[in-house]
């Protein structure tokens, strides 16, 4: 008996293997045999073409694994001989990788926690103040309220409006409601040079919190407040050198 006829006859019913089969095999099958019968001789080809047609059948295929676990499976597959390539190519194999995959993961661990959220640079168009305008004064209650509940984001922000906002009023910047801090902080540094450097650094806290998806903390609040403070204190350099050309100009008039 040829293999295919004895898949057919293993995986099919005896009363089924007469209706798989086309009529000119008919004559082997005349009748119902009984379990002491001799085995049935069927060709190779009409015995492949029936097994595969009863193999094809819904009630075969219950159980197979949908098109999503197949995927899965040889994702995994792909994913355990890639290990495995990787694996080999690693001086001290297996566990080499996985304490160069661990050294890896350190290492992203400790530039998140130091740098955080990756910087995104603010858009031109990212305004320092709201559409209601408000005093230094204002700014600055606001930012200590902030302060005094941790909420240390707004603070920065109220903050470096309070500053911006008494620089405006002591006329040493053009009051501007499209003004950014980094301008602001450019603007303000011609008038007090001492003071560009951190006037740079408060801005750059202040896009950091506001557009940068940073958080602010504690010591960014009180830098900036304590910039805020010096500044009220301090004299532009614009009036100084007006004071200090003045006599010059007269001197120079009477010779």
């Amino acid at each position: 008996m040829s293999l295919a006829g004895e898949l057919l006859t293993t995986a099919l019913p005896r009363a089924g293997i007469r209706t798989l089969l086309s009529a000119g095999d008919t004559s082997l099958l005349s009748s119902a045999r009984s379990a002491d019968d001799p085995p049935l001789t069927i060709p190779r080809d009409p015995a492949r073409e029936a097994a595969r047609r009863e193999l094809s059948k819904r009630m075969y295929h219950e159980n197979d694994p949908s098109l999503f676990q197949r995927a899965l499976d040889a994702f995994w597959e792909w994913l355990g001989k890639l290990f495995n390539a990787a694996s080999t190519a690693t001086p001290g194999g297996t566990l080499g990788l996985i304490v160069i995959i661990l050294a890896v993961i350190a290492v992203l661990a400790a530039l998140w926690w130091r740098l955080g959220t990756p910087r995104r640079q603010p858009t031109s168009s990212a305004t320092l103040f709201d559409d209601r305008p408000r005093s230094a004064a204002e700014h600055r209650a606001a930012a200590e309220a902030h302060a005094a509940q941790g909420h240390w984001n707004q603070a920065v922000q109220e903050r470096m409006r309070a500053l911006v906002r008494a620089l405006e009023e002591r006329a040493l910047l053009d009051v501007r409601p499209g003004r950014t801090a980094d301008e602001a902080a450019a603007e303000a540094g011609r008038a007090l040079p001492a003071h560009t450097d951190r006037l740079r650094t408060a801005a750059r806290d202040f896009d950091d919190v506001t557009y940068g998806g940073r958080s602010a903390t504690e010591e960014s609040y009180h830098r900036i407040a304590e910039l805020d403070r010096d500044l009220e204190r301090t004299k532009p350099q614009l009036a100084t050198s007006n004071a200090n050309t003045a006599p010059n100009t007269r001197q120079g008039a009477a010779e």
